[in-house]
Protein backbone atom coordinates (compact mmCIF):
# COMPACT_ATOMS: atom_id res chain seq x y z
CA UNK A 1 0.00 0.00 0.00
CA UNK A 2 0.93 3.46 -0.93
CA UNK A 3 2.29 5.37 2.61
CA UNK A 4 0.23 8.44 1.55
CA UNK A 5 -2.67 6.04 1.74
CA UNK A 6 -1.64 4.36 4.98
CA UNK A 7 -1.53 7.62 6.48
CA UNK A 8 -4.81 8.48 5.26
CA UNK A 9 -6.50 5.55 6.87
CA UNK A 10 -4.22 5.85 10.42
CA UNK A 11 -4.42 9.72 10.17
CA UNK A 12 -8.36 9.72 9.94
CA UNK A 13 -8.51 6.72 12.70
CA UNK A 14 -6.85 8.98 14.98
CA UNK A 15 -10.17 11.01 14.80
CA UNK A 16 -11.02 10.67 18.82
CA UNK A 17 -7.26 11.64 20.07
CA UNK A 18 -7.06 14.97 21.77
CA UNK A 19 -3.66 16.83 21.96
CA UNK A 20 -2.75 20.07 22.05
CA UNK A 21 -5.16 23.02 22.00
CA UNK A 22 -6.04 23.12 18.32
CA UNK A 23 -8.38 23.33 15.73
CA UNK A 24 -7.91 19.78 13.55
CA UNK A 25 -8.74 20.11 9.63
CA UNK A 26 -8.77 17.19 7.03
CA UNK A 27 -5.80 18.51 4.26
CA UNK A 28 -7.03 18.76 0.83
CA UNK A 29 -5.04 18.22 -2.41
CA UNK A 30 -2.60 15.46 -2.19
CA UNK A 31 -3.07 15.14 0.68
CA UNK A 32 -6.73 14.63 1.25
CA UNK A 33 -7.99 13.04 4.39
CA UNK A 34 -5.03 13.15 6.82
CA UNK A 35 -5.80 15.23 9.83
CA UNK A 36 -3.49 18.00 10.23
CA UNK A 37 -3.54 19.65 14.18
CA UNK A 38 -3.16 23.47 13.72
CA UNK A 39 -2.08 23.92 17.75
CA UNK A 40 -1.17 26.11 20.08
CA UNK A 41 1.60 24.95 22.23
CA UNK A 42 2.41 25.33 26.32
CA UNK A 43 4.74 28.25 24.97
CA UNK A 44 2.27 29.87 23.40
CA UNK A 45 4.05 29.21 20.48
CA UNK A 46 1.63 27.83 17.15
CA UNK A 47 2.32 25.01 15.22
CA UNK A 48 0.93 22.37 12.68
CA UNK A 49 1.34 18.97 13.54
CA UNK A 50 0.28 15.60 11.92
CA UNK A 51 -2.00 13.36 13.98
CA UNK A 52 -1.75 9.76 13.42
CA UNK A 53 -1.79 5.94 14.64
CA UNK A 54 1.15 3.57 14.08
CA UNK A 55 -1.58 0.90 13.65
CA UNK A 56 -5.17 0.71 13.40
CA UNK A 57 -5.34 -3.10 14.70
CA UNK A 58 -6.44 -3.18 18.23
CA UNK A 59 -6.82 -6.07 20.57
CA UNK A 60 -8.71 -4.47 23.32
CA UNK A 61 -12.30 -4.18 23.08
CA UNK A 62 -13.35 -0.36 24.39
CA UNK A 63 -16.92 -0.30 24.30
CA UNK A 64 -17.06 3.44 22.76
CA UNK A 65 -14.37 3.45 20.53
CA UNK A 66 -13.86 2.74 16.40
CA UNK A 67 -10.93 0.55 16.63
CA UNK A 68 -12.31 -1.77 18.77
CA UNK A 69 -11.03 -5.37 18.70
CA UNK A 70 -13.60 -7.55 16.48
CA UNK A 71 -15.01 -4.17 14.38
CA UNK A 72 -15.06 -4.81 11.07
CA UNK A 73 -13.39 -1.83 9.06
CA UNK A 74 -9.78 -1.71 6.74
CA UNK A 75 -6.96 -1.57 9.07
CA UNK A 76 -3.11 -0.74 8.63
CA UNK A 77 0.14 -0.60 10.12
CA UNK A 78 3.45 1.59 9.71
CA UNK A 79 6.69 0.16 10.34
CA UNK A 80 8.48 2.95 12.86
CA UNK A 81 10.74 3.72 10.05
CA UNK A 82 8.43 3.83 7.43
CA UNK A 83 6.40 6.30 9.66
CA UNK A 84 9.33 8.57 10.57
CA UNK A 85 10.47 9.34 7.48
CA UNK A 86 7.50 10.13 6.29
CA UNK A 87 7.19 12.66 9.13
CA UNK A 88 10.60 14.05 8.17
CA UNK A 89 9.61 14.31 4.50
CA UNK A 90 6.23 16.50 5.39
CA UNK A 91 8.44 18.77 7.54
CA UNK A 92 11.10 19.28 4.89
CA UNK A 93 8.11 20.06 2.42
CA UNK A 94 6.47 22.76 4.84
CA UNK A 95 3.00 20.83 5.45
CA UNK A 96 3.77 20.14 9.18
CA UNK A 97 6.16 21.50 12.35
CA UNK A 98 5.82 18.17 14.55
CA UNK A 99 4.06 14.96 14.77
CA UNK A 100 0.82 13.85 17.67
CA UNK A 101 1.62 9.88 17.24
CA UNK A 102 -0.35 7.32 19.31
CA UNK A 103 -1.36 3.52 18.47
CA UNK A 104 -3.65 0.56 18.57
CA UNK A 105 -2.70 -1.75 21.07
CA UNK A 106 -0.96 -4.83 19.13
CA UNK A 107 0.88 -7.40 21.03
CA UNK A 108 0.42 -5.64 24.42
CA UNK A 109 0.75 -2.50 25.68
CA UNK A 110 4.80 -3.15 25.94
CA UNK A 111 5.04 -4.32 22.83
CA UNK A 112 2.91 -1.41 20.88
CA UNK A 113 5.17 1.25 23.48
CA UNK A 114 8.39 -0.17 22.30
CA UNK A 115 7.40 0.55 18.69
CA UNK A 116 6.41 4.28 19.40
CA UNK A 117 9.76 4.65 20.99
CA UNK A 118 11.43 3.27 18.04
CA UNK A 119 9.82 5.29 15.90
CA UNK A 120 10.32 8.29 17.71
CA UNK A 121 14.25 7.43 18.17
CA UNK A 122 14.59 6.83 14.75
CA UNK A 123 13.00 10.18 14.14
CA UNK A 124 15.48 12.10 16.82
CA UNK A 125 18.62 9.69 17.09
CA UNK A 126 18.97 9.01 12.97
CA UNK A 127 17.11 11.74 10.81
CA UNK A 128 17.78 14.11 13.66
CA UNK A 129 14.49 15.52 13.99
CA UNK A 130 14.15 18.54 15.65
CA UNK A 131 10.11 19.40 15.24
CA UNK A 132 7.63 18.47 18.08
CA UNK A 133 6.88 14.63 19.33
CA UNK A 134 3.82 14.19 21.16
CA UNK A 135 3.76 10.54 22.28
CA UNK A 136 1.23 8.84 23.33
CA UNK A 137 1.93 6.39 26.15
CA UNK A 138 0.13 2.83 25.93
CA UNK A 139 -2.00 1.30 28.95
CA UNK A 140 0.84 -0.88 31.26
CA UNK A 141 3.72 0.83 30.03
CA UNK A 142 6.88 -0.40 32.33
CA UNK A 143 9.16 2.20 33.98
CA UNK A 144 12.26 2.41 31.55
CA UNK A 145 9.77 2.60 28.80
CA UNK A 146 8.04 5.52 30.51
CA UNK A 147 11.78 6.75 30.78
CA UNK A 148 12.55 6.41 27.09
CA UNK A 149 9.00 8.19 25.88
CA UNK A 150 9.86 11.27 28.06
CA UNK A 151 13.83 11.81 26.62
CA UNK A 152 12.39 12.05 23.21
CA UNK A 153 9.25 13.56 23.43
CA UNK A 154 7.59 17.33 23.67
CA UNK A 155 4.92 16.15 25.96
CA UNK A 156 3.08 12.56 26.51
CA UNK A 157 -0.42 11.58 27.38
CA UNK A 158 -2.15 9.06 29.01
CA UNK A 159 -5.40 8.00 28.25
CA UNK A 160 -7.54 7.99 31.46
CA UNK A 161 -10.96 7.65 30.00
CA UNK A 162 -13.15 7.81 33.12
CA UNK A 163 -13.06 9.33 36.05
CA UNK A 164 -12.05 6.52 38.35
CA UNK A 165 -12.05 2.46 38.86
CA UNK A 166 -15.67 2.49 39.29
CA UNK A 167 -16.24 3.87 36.12
CA UNK A 168 -13.34 2.70 33.71
CA UNK A 169 -14.75 -0.98 33.29
CA UNK A 170 -18.50 0.67 31.56
CA UNK A 171 -16.05 1.86 28.67
CA UNK A 172 -13.04 -0.09 28.86
CA UNK A 173 -13.40 -3.85 30.29
CA UNK A 174 -10.06 -5.15 29.63
CA UNK A 175 -8.17 -1.77 31.37
CA UNK A 176 -7.65 -1.56 35.02
CA UNK A 177 -7.52 1.78 36.08
CA UNK A 178 -4.89 1.95 38.60
CA UNK A 179 -2.83 -0.65 37.64
CA UNK A 180 -2.46 0.01 33.54
CA UNK A 181 -3.57 4.00 33.66
CA UNK A 182 -3.13 5.67 36.70
CA UNK A 183 0.42 4.39 37.72
CA UNK A 184 1.68 5.03 34.49
CA UNK A 185 0.58 8.93 35.49
CA UNK A 186 2.11 8.24 38.74
CA UNK A 187 5.22 7.49 37.18
CA UNK A 188 5.75 10.50 34.61
CA UNK A 189 5.06 12.56 37.90
CA UNK A 190 7.83 10.37 40.09
CA UNK A 191 10.47 11.10 36.75
CA UNK A 192 9.80 14.66 36.52
CA UNK A 193 10.22 14.97 40.36
CA UNK A 194 13.13 12.88 40.94
CA UNK A 195 15.36 12.36 37.52
CA UNK A 196 17.68 15.26 35.98
CA UNK A 197 15.93 16.27 33.11
CA UNK A 198 19.48 17.24 31.63
CA UNK A 199 18.89 13.51 29.62
CA UNK A 200 15.34 14.81 28.02
CA UNK A 201 16.49 16.06 24.28
CA UNK A 202 15.79 19.76 25.03
CA UNK A 203 17.29 19.22 28.65
CA UNK A 204 13.60 19.61 30.02
CA UNK A 205 11.30 17.14 30.83
CA UNK A 206 7.94 16.85 28.38
CA UNK A 207 4.59 18.38 29.50
CA UNK A 208 1.44 15.63 30.41
CA UNK A 209 -1.70 15.65 29.56
CA UNK A 210 -4.92 12.97 29.78
CA UNK A 211 -8.39 12.55 28.09
CA UNK A 212 -11.47 11.58 29.45
CA UNK A 213 -14.47 10.42 27.36
CA UNK A 214 -17.64 12.43 28.49
CA UNK A 215 -20.79 10.99 28.81
CA UNK A 216 -20.25 6.95 28.51
CA UNK A 217 -20.01 5.71 31.87
CA UNK A 218 -22.91 7.85 33.58
CA UNK A 219 -20.06 9.66 35.43
CA UNK A 220 -21.09 13.09 36.77
CA UNK A 221 -19.21 16.06 36.15
CA UNK A 222 -18.38 16.30 39.87
CA UNK A 223 -16.71 12.82 39.73
CA UNK A 224 -14.61 14.44 36.24
CA UNK A 225 -13.27 17.53 37.84
CA UNK A 226 -12.50 16.08 41.08
CA UNK A 227 -10.01 13.16 39.04
CA UNK A 228 -8.89 16.17 36.81
CA UNK A 229 -8.20 18.56 40.50
CA UNK A 230 -6.10 15.69 42.04
CA UNK A 231 -3.98 15.50 38.44
CA UNK A 232 -2.94 19.04 37.85
CA UNK A 233 -2.30 19.48 41.50
CA UNK A 234 -0.51 16.50 42.70
CA UNK A 235 0.84 15.33 39.32
CA UNK A 236 1.53 18.60 37.28
CA UNK A 237 -0.94 17.74 34.31
CA UNK A 238 -0.82 20.73 32.06
CA UNK A 239 -3.76 19.89 30.22
CA UNK A 240 -6.85 17.72 30.80
CA UNK A 241 -8.86 17.47 27.79
CA UNK A 242 -12.67 16.13 27.64
CA UNK A 243 -14.46 14.40 24.38
CA UNK A 244 -17.83 14.15 24.49
CA UNK A 245 -18.97 10.67 23.59
CA UNK A 246 -19.66 10.46 19.86
CA UNK A 247 -21.87 7.09 19.06
CA UNK A 248 -20.00 4.64 16.70
CA UNK A 249 -21.53 2.59 14.22
CA UNK A 250 -20.57 -1.15 15.13
CA UNK A 251 -20.03 -0.62 18.59
CA UNK A 252 -22.17 -1.61 22.00
CA UNK A 253 -22.44 2.18 22.37
CA UNK A 254 -23.74 2.65 18.56
CA UNK A 255 -27.54 3.93 20.01
CA UNK A 256 -26.19 6.16 22.88
CA UNK A 257 -27.63 9.07 22.76
CA UNK A 258 -24.75 12.17 21.99
CA UNK A 259 -23.44 13.63 24.52
CA UNK A 260 -24.19 17.73 24.04
CA UNK A 261 -20.88 20.01 23.33
CA UNK A 262 -22.67 21.99 25.17
CA UNK A 263 -21.24 19.85 28.30
CA UNK A 264 -18.10 19.30 26.95
CA UNK A 265 -17.70 23.19 26.66
CA UNK A 266 -18.84 23.71 30.62
CA UNK A 267 -16.09 20.83 31.46
CA UNK A 268 -12.99 22.84 30.17
CA UNK A 269 -14.88 26.34 31.53
CA UNK A 270 -14.53 24.65 35.11
CA UNK A 271 -11.09 22.78 34.68
CA UNK A 272 -9.60 26.55 33.46
CA UNK A 273 -11.01 27.60 36.89
CA UNK A 274 -9.51 25.02 38.61
CA UNK A 275 -6.35 25.40 37.36
CA UNK A 276 -5.57 28.51 36.31
CA UNK A 277 -8.00 31.20 38.64
CA UNK A 278 -7.67 29.32 41.77
CA UNK A 279 -11.10 27.34 42.31
CA UNK A 280 -11.62 24.47 43.95
CA UNK A 281 -13.78 21.90 42.35
CA UNK A 282 -16.60 22.03 45.82
CA UNK A 283 -17.32 25.85 44.91
CA UNK A 284 -18.33 24.58 41.78
CA UNK A 285 -22.30 25.10 41.06
CA UNK A 286 -23.75 21.62 40.33
CA UNK A 287 -27.28 20.23 40.36
CA UNK A 288 -28.62 17.60 42.04
CA UNK A 289 -26.95 14.65 40.14
CA UNK A 290 -23.66 16.60 40.24
CA UNK A 291 -24.00 17.96 36.67
CA UNK A 292 -22.82 21.32 35.53
CA UNK A 293 -25.70 23.68 34.46
CA UNK A 294 -25.87 23.83 30.31
CA UNK A 295 -27.47 26.90 30.74
CA UNK A 296 -24.94 29.22 32.21
CA UNK A 297 -20.99 29.33 32.53
CA UNK A 298 -19.29 28.39 36.09
CA UNK A 299 -17.49 31.52 36.68
CA UNK A 300 -21.14 33.49 36.03
CA UNK A 301 -22.67 30.91 38.51
CA UNK A 302 -20.79 31.58 40.81
CA UNK A 303 -19.95 35.62 40.76
CA UNK A 304 -23.85 35.21 40.60
CA UNK A 305 -24.16 33.53 43.61
CA UNK A 306 -21.53 35.29 45.86
CA UNK A 307 -20.62 38.61 44.54
CA UNK A 308 -24.00 40.30 43.19
CA UNK A 309 -24.84 41.34 46.56
CA UNK A 310 -21.33 41.76 47.78
CA UNK A 311 -19.56 43.31 44.83
CA UNK A 312 -15.51 43.45 45.10
CA UNK A 313 -13.84 46.61 45.52
CA UNK A 314 -11.33 46.54 42.44
CA UNK A 315 -8.79 49.27 44.13
CA UNK A 316 -7.92 46.54 47.08
CA UNK A 317 -8.92 43.34 46.17
CA UNK A 318 -6.38 40.68 45.65
CA UNK A 319 -5.50 39.05 42.27
CA UNK A 320 -7.02 36.18 43.35
CA UNK A 321 -10.12 37.65 44.05
CA UNK A 322 -10.08 40.07 40.81
CA UNK A 323 -9.83 36.90 38.80
CA UNK A 324 -13.09 35.45 40.25
CA UNK A 325 -14.57 38.29 38.61
CA UNK A 326 -16.61 37.66 35.33
CA UNK A 327 -14.34 39.48 32.18
CA UNK A 328 -11.19 39.58 34.40
CA UNK A 329 -8.48 36.49 33.60
CA UNK A 330 -4.72 36.52 35.07
CA UNK A 331 -3.55 39.17 32.22
CA UNK A 332 -6.22 41.94 32.64
CA UNK A 333 -6.38 41.23 36.57
CA UNK A 334 -2.53 41.91 36.36
CA UNK A 335 -3.07 44.81 34.08
CA UNK A 336 -5.90 46.02 36.66
CA UNK A 337 -3.25 46.21 39.45
CA UNK A 338 -0.36 48.02 37.74
CA UNK A 339 -3.22 50.77 36.54
CA UNK A 340 -4.03 50.89 40.16
CA UNK A 341 -0.92 51.43 41.68
CA UNK A 342 -0.61 54.70 39.26
CA UNK A 343 -4.62 55.79 40.16
CA UNK A 344 -7.28 55.07 42.15
CA UNK A 345 -10.09 53.28 39.64
CA UNK A 346 -12.82 54.93 39.63
CA UNK A 347 -14.64 54.63 36.47
CA UNK A 348 -15.42 51.80 34.05
CA UNK A 349 -13.40 53.88 31.31
CA UNK A 350 -10.46 53.49 33.48
CA UNK A 351 -11.26 49.72 33.26
CA UNK A 352 -11.80 49.75 29.25
CA UNK A 353 -8.67 51.47 28.84
CA UNK A 354 -6.67 48.65 30.07
CA UNK A 355 -8.51 46.23 28.26
CA UNK A 356 -11.66 44.81 30.88
CA UNK A 357 -14.87 44.12 29.08
CA UNK A 358 -16.92 46.41 31.62
CA UNK A 359 -20.07 44.92 30.43
CA UNK A 360 -19.00 41.33 32.09
CA UNK A 361 -17.99 43.44 35.49
CA UNK A 362 -19.86 45.47 35.92
CA UNK A 363 -22.47 43.77 38.03
CA UNK A 364 -19.75 42.43 40.43
CA UNK A 365 -17.43 45.04 41.02
CA UNK A 366 -17.33 48.53 43.18
CA UNK A 367 -14.85 51.56 42.52
CA UNK A 368 -13.28 53.49 44.95
CA UNK A 369 -16.59 52.50 46.93
CA UNK A 370 -19.21 53.27 44.96
CA UNK A 371 -20.98 50.12 42.30
CA UNK A 372 -20.56 50.35 38.53
CA UNK A 373 -24.18 50.71 37.22
CA UNK A 374 -25.39 47.72 37.22
CA UNK A 375 -28.33 45.48 35.06
CA UNK A 376 -29.00 43.11 37.25
CA UNK A 377 -29.73 39.23 36.12
CA UNK A 378 -33.75 38.47 35.29
CA UNK A 379 -33.24 35.97 38.19
CA UNK A 380 -31.57 38.27 40.39
CA UNK A 381 -34.31 40.61 40.21
CA UNK A 382 -36.78 38.49 40.93
CA UNK A 383 -38.31 38.15 37.40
Amino acid sequence: MEHLEKLRLLSSASGTEKGEDGVCSQRGGSLRGIILTHATLPNGGHTTLLKSLLTSVCENDCLYCPMRAGRDFHRTTFQPDEFAHLAENLTKAGLIQGVFLSSGVAGGGIRTQDRLIACAEILRGKIGYRGYIHLKIMPGAEYAQVLASMRIADRVSVNLEAPNAKRLPVLAPKKDFERDLMDTIRTISHIRTTHDPISAWKGRWPSSCTQFVVGGSDESDKELLQTSQFLHREHGLLRIYYSALTPTPDTPFANHSPIPHRREQRLYQADYLIRDYGFSEHELAYNSEGQLPLEKDPKLMWADQYLLHDPVEVNTASREMLMRIPGIGPVSAEALINARRIRTITSLSILKSIGIQTKRVCNYIQMDGKYASRQLPLFAAGI
